[in-house]
């Protein structure tokens, strides 16, 4: 007999161990992205590459990450978070022990772009569904303090780079920065799965159940031979369909039939772009067109790191509380980055740059803890795990196309400027396309929900009567 089982959330408890080891495996793992710029754009010119090229690297590095989704729900299922994030975590450091050793710029590629950007692919995933399962209504505040870790990371990370570079070159500060990688390994193995518990019922119900079951089993036993003589073969069914019809259920390929969801996957992705193109092209801005010097420089990426991650502490309580839609808070990330970025573009005054750090740091954190949060908001539980692979899938593919393209206009204009605001364009349409979409639906949403009261309170005079004679 089959024992019933199902999920008893616990929304706290062990999940906040979870916490932990995940904002571990971020803080070593998911912020060495943002030192990409400061770490290989000056190994890349002694090459003699151009902003082309140092783009082509990010961009492949993306798109390993994103079209890990391909492969990273069926992984989940058959190796459990646990295993996929400590393997994620592997590849980072070996990619990084690739790139310490390189000399020539497809070393890069195959280290940076495919191994590292692999292994990111699997870690965030993975680490995310972890939290998910142990959360609902903290669920956010569980997501920002995770992600926190990536923000510490960012912090201190950049003067750690600096001080390798300094005392003992590129080759030493990558090998420093593969080491610490590998930290994130003895995060994953707190990463335990939450097991199902058993089901108290009834058991006059429950033999009653099995009683039906067995009729209709018995039902099916003498219909199947009046079936088998009657209905034909079918011959339409080939091993390419099958196959086709496998990978789109497990895939949920059925959620691209949404609009809604096209436009959030869409719009994830433009944002993911220009926020991947920021993070390459800021340490640069800031030593050329703003003329700052090393220490500098790394004070302004440590103060976008460090709004960065008060924000991911704090907003998450905030929106929790006052309720808003997780998709409405990745709005208003994106109209302050697209504010952010105007401004920063024009002008070089160090306050305006400090302070627009703060902006883009603060906003930037709205959208980073929302992304996956919006699609579990969007998807129901059985289709989270497509969900979340078709949107890594949408950002690889903006990534290598709007994001090279970013890269070609930052060398054909040959200015950083220019790129800020190319960026803006793309923060400028995602406003432009869910601001009335959202709001559209929030307006039916309330109409739905005023014309549903008034039918539950009005009451006719046979009802009255009814009710008053009981």
């Amino acid at each position: 007999m089959d024992v019933q089982t199902t999920r008893i959330v616990p929304d706290g408890g062990y999940g906040w161990i979870i916490v932990a080891a995940v904002a571990v495996i971020n803080m070593t793992n998911q912020s060495i992205l943002s030192v990409f710029g400061q770490l290989f754009v000056g190994e890349l010119r002694r090459m003699q590459e151009d902003t082309f090229t140092a783009a082509l690297i990010t961009n492949l590095n993306s798109l390993a990450l994103n079209f890990s989704g391909l492969f990273i729900g069926p992984a989940i299922k058959s190796f459990k978070p646990r295993n996929v994030a400590a393997c994620g975590c592997l590849l980072v450091s070996f990619g990084l022990v690739l790139c310490s050793f390189a000399t020539q710029t497809w070393h890069f590629i195959v280290g940076y772009s495919g191994f590292v950007g692999f292994g990111l692919g699997l870690i965030s995933p993975s680490t995310f569904m972890a939290i998910n399962s142990y959360f609902t209504t903290k669920r956010g505040r569980a997501v920002g303090v995770s992600l926190a870790g990536a923000g510490v990371g960012q912090v201190f990370i950049p003067h750690v780079v600096r001080y390798f570079m300094v005392n003992h070159g590129f080759r030493g500060a990558v090998l420093a920065m593969a080491s610490l990688s590998l930290t994130g390994v003895f995060g994953a193995l707190f990463l335990k799965p939450l097991t199902p518990a058993p089901v108290k019922h009834n058991n006059r119900k429950h033999m009653q159940l099995l009683v039906d079951k067995q009729d209709k089993s018995q039902t099916s036993i003498t219909i199947q031979p009046l079936q088998s003589t009657s209905t034909p073969t079918k011959t339409d069914e080939t091993l390419c369909g099958r196959m086709a019809h496998r990978l789109a259920q497990a895939m949920d390929l059925e959620l691209l039939k949404d609009l809604v969801f096209w436009s959030i996957i869409v719009g994830m992705a433009l944002v993911y772009t220009a926020t991947i193109n920021f993070t390459m092209v800021f340490p640069s801005f800031l030593q050329h067109t703003a003329q700052l010097d090393s220490q500098l420089v790394a004070t302004c990426m440590s103060v976008v790191a460090g709004a960065d991650i008060i924000c991911r502490l704090l907003l998450p309580c905030i929106t929790d509380r006052l309720r808003i839609p997780y998709r409405v808070v990745f709005l208003l990330g994106t109209a302050g980055l697209l504010f952010g970025r105007l401004l920063l573009a024009g002008s070089t005054n160090l306050g305006v740059i400090i302070s627009m750090s703060v902006l883009i740091g603060m906003t930037k954190s709205a959208t980073v803890i929302n992304n996956n949060l919006t699609i579990s908001a969007h998807c129901r539980a059985d289709k989270l795990a497509g969900g979340l692979g078709l949107s890594m899938i949408s950002k690889g593919i903006i990534v290598i196309t709007i994001g090279q393209l970013l890269g070609w206009i930052r060398d054909y204009a040959d200015s950083y400027v220019i790129c800020l605001y190319a960026q803006a364009v793309l923060l400028l349409l995602v406003v432009l396309v869910w601001t009335p979409e959202i709001y559209y639906r929030f307006r039916k949403q309330q109409q739905h929900n005023t014309s549903k009261s008034m039918e539950t309170t009005y009451m006719s005079p046979e009802q009255a009567s009814s009710n008053s004679r009981a």
